[in-house]
């Protein structure tokens, strides 16, 4: 039988913590062969994605592997980072799993992907623009000549995410490690990314360790496929096998794990808490040399939408469609024109000063929790920040005791709020970013994306917890995303944007079960592949 091109052998993760040794990754095994695409799936915390950074010897500070990693017969632990970096960046690459904090948000995103054409790949400057270029085509970002010379800050999250897989690609690695690589991309680009990423691989002999909790992607995509749940592997083998006939509780628990039910309607003369007209926000995009106007962007164009206490409003579309700065500018967290009534008052006269009391009755979960939680803080602190600006007369035990609460309400041990970010998932970042929201019992929260680190299973929870805070303290929420799973399981109302406009709305059974618009089909259409593949696999176990 052939050499694996990476075998790892009884590795062990750990992590210094406040609370002790934390053993993220337990004694496992994994090969990945020449031009095999390998799956590495589990719920949030189960260590998959901890595993995939040592064998990168990416892991944080306080942490260090034990046991055996080998690419092509030679061993990566022990190695210092001079020797890795033989094989990082042009052997073995990584698409990390949150965008906004692995782009540097001082470089223009040409000058990033040149970085590692002219280290690894030998080019000079000008052919390393070119090529950077034909990536940014390749991951189907458009208008690519003028969007290399972007800002991360300027793309969308999808668009970011896609920038780390170019840069990823560049230079035509042996191994490629996709760590969530399609967890900030709508529906119908994610089916284009798995296809460029599978052409790729064809082309280049290329092999592909895919960490996701997605099993629907898994399902289409990998050849074979470990399943891990608190450190350890407790099934292996064919990625049709597994889906056909799961042998371990735990498989199937993942299989069968979907956001259901519907939400409870609106009660009757529930008050309006935000209601917003003709929105529009635009973005000036150059001048020209001698300072004549150059090209205008208009993100949100004419834009209207309200919500009352107890209402979920969906906000679904294509990345770049403009939800994410619709749900900035209701919440003059982006300069807009248009009316935006919060209550009795109307928002756009106010400036930051006038705003801030507010603040605390119009919160926002970010789509990157990693870039939203600073790495200096605990996480006890991050959730408790807006307290000391909003409450600072409460005392410092009750201020712990509230966030204990916090950790409680987002499925969290509150024992871990002594915890920095960076020991966490992405899953469980996440929750802390809800957590921070939620402690401040606000009457209207904008979640921008807020499920789509998590895994399945604890998206579920999430939902039922968001319907839970939302019936106890009558919240109204905007719901931004791209998972139509999870809207059509939490929104009354349902606006699906294309391009800065909203193309169609009505209920969420209007939306789903009677379409009008074709954009609009094409987006259930994609979204729900993955419920075809269970029905399938089903099937097939039956």
């Amino acid at each position: 039988m052939a050499q694996p091109v990476l075998a790892v052998r009884n590795l062990h993760v750990r992590f210094r913590t406040g609370d002790g040794t934390l053993h993220a990754v337990k004694g496992i095994d994994i090969d990945v062969n020449a031009g095999e695409t390998v799956a590495i799936v589990g719920e949030s915390g189960s260590g998959k994605s901890q595993t995939m950074m040592s064998v990168m010897g990416l892991l944080a500070s306080n942490g260090w592997a034990e046991g055996s990693v080998k690419y092509r017969g030679e061993e990566l632990v022990g190695l210092s980072p001079n020797k890795l970096n033989h094989y990082r960046g042009s052997k073995l690459t990584m698409i990390f799993q949150e965008p906004m904090t692995s782009l540097d948000p001082l470089y223009k995103i040409g000058d990033q992907l040149a970085l590692p054409l002219t280290t690894h790949g030998g080019l000079n400057k000008a052919r390393a623009r070119k090529r950077a270029i034909e990536l940014l085509e390749l991951v189907r970002i458009p208008d690519p000549e003028r969007r290399i010379d972007s800002y991360p800050h300027e793309m969308s999250g999808g668009q970011r995410q896609r920038v780390m897989i170019a840069m990823a690609l560049a230079n035509n690695p042996d191994v490629l490690i996709a760590d969530e690589p399609t967890t900030a991309l709508d529906v119908t680009v994610q089916a284009k990314i798995l296809e460029l990423l599978s052409d790729l691989q064809k082309r280049l002999g290329m092999s592909i360790v895919f960490i996701t909790h997605d099993l629907g992607i898994v399902r289409r995509f990998a050849d074979r496929t470990y399943v891990m749940k608190r450190g350890e592997v407790v099934e292996s083998g064919k990625t049709g096998d597994i889906f056909a006939a799961p042998k371990h509780p735990y498989t199937q628990m993942l299989i069968d794990a979907e956001p259901t039910g519907r939400k409870e309607p609106v009660p009757a003369g529930a008050p309006m808490v935000l209601e917003a007209k003709d929105v529009q926000v635009t973005f000036g995009l150059k001048k020209s040399f001698f300072g004549k106007a150059g090209h205008v962007l208009r993100a949100v164009d004419g834009v209207s939408l309200s919500v009352r206490a107890g209402e979920t409003v969906g906000v679904v579309g294509e990345s770049g469609s403009g939800k994410s700065t619709l749900g900035r500018a209701i919440l003059r967290l982006q300069p807009a024109s248009g009316m935006v009534r919060f209550e009795d008052r109307n928002l756009m006269p106010l400036d930051r000063g006038g705003m801030r009391p507010l603040r605390r009755h119009l919160q926002l979960v970010f789509q990157d929790p990693f870039g939203s939680l600073s790495p200096r803080m605990t996480s006890g602190e991050i959730v408790t920040e807006g307290l000391l600006v909003h409450e600072p007369s409460i005392s410092r035990k009750e201020r712990d005791r509230r966030a204990a609460q916090a950790f409680e309400e987002v499925r969290l041990d509150p024992a871990w709020r002594n915890r920095f970010p960076h020991e966490f998932s992405g899953g469980q970042r996440q929750r802390i970013a809800i957590a921070r929201a939620m402690i401040l019992h606000p009457k209207l929260v904008v979640l921008d994306e807020p499920t789509s680190a998590l895994d399945r299973s604890v998206q579920k929870e999430i939902v039922e917890l968001l319907r839970e805070l939302q019936k106890a303290h009558g919240l109204a929420y905007v719901f931004i995303s791209h998972d139509l799973a999870v809207v059509r399981a939490l929104s009354d109302e349902i606006m699906v944007m294309k391009t800065g406009k909203v193309v169609e709305r009505g209920t969420a059974e209007q939306i789903f079960d009677r379409p009008k618009e074709d954009y609009t089909r094409d987006l259930i259409a994609a979204a729900f592949l993955t419920e075809n593949a269970k029905a399938e696999a089903r099937s097939l176990a039956s």
